[in-house]
C-alpha cells in the first residue's frame, strides 16, 4: 500500500507562487507516474501537470497552466512537486497528487482514471 500526502496548499493574492509537495510512504517502489489534480468549486477534477517517474522524467501539462506551472520529482524523497507562479483567480480549488504504483502508465497520464493512489487534497485560494 502506498500514501500520499500532500501540503503547501494556502491563500495568495493573484501573481504570487506556491510551491506544493506531496510525499509518498509506504510501499513506493516501483512507481511510473504521478500527476497533479485540481478540482475547482462546482467543476471536475482535472489533470493539470503529471510525470514520468520511471527514469524517463517526461513531463506533461494542461494547457491553462504551461509555462506557469513545474512539476517535478525527487526519488530519493519520494516527493512530487509541483512550483505554480503567476496564480490566477481561476487556478482556486484543491489540489490532489495521485500516482500510479505497480503496473504501467498509458501515454495521457492527465487522465483522471489511470491512478490507483490518491491524496486527500490541499487547498489552494487565489484571491483577485
Amino acid at each position: 500500500q502506498v500514501q500520499l500526502m500532500e501540503s503547501g496548499g494556502g491563500s495568495v493574492q493573484a501573481g504570487g507562487s506556491l510551491k506544493l509537495s506531496c510525499q509518498a510512504s509506504g510501499s513506493t517502489y516501483n512507481s511510473n507516474c504521478m500527476a497533479w489534480f485540481r478540482q475547482a468549486p462546482g467543476k471536475e477534477r482535472e489533470g493539470v501537470a503529471g510525470i514520468y517517474t520511471n527514469g524517463v522524467g517526461r513531463t506533461y501539462y494542461h494547457d491553462s497552466v504551461k509555462g506557469r506551472f513545474t512539476v517535478s520529482h525527487v526519488n530519493a524523497r519520494d516527493t512530487l512537486y509541483l512550483q505554480i507562479n503567476n496564480l490566477k483567480p481561476e487556478d482556486t480549488g484543491v489540489y490532489y497528487c495521485a500516482a500510479v504504483y505497480g503496473r504501467g502508465c498509458a501515454a495521457d497520464i492527465l487522465r483522471e482514471g489511470l491512478y490507483n493512489y490518491w491524496g486527500p487534497g490541499t487547498q489552494v485560494t487565489v484571491s483577485s
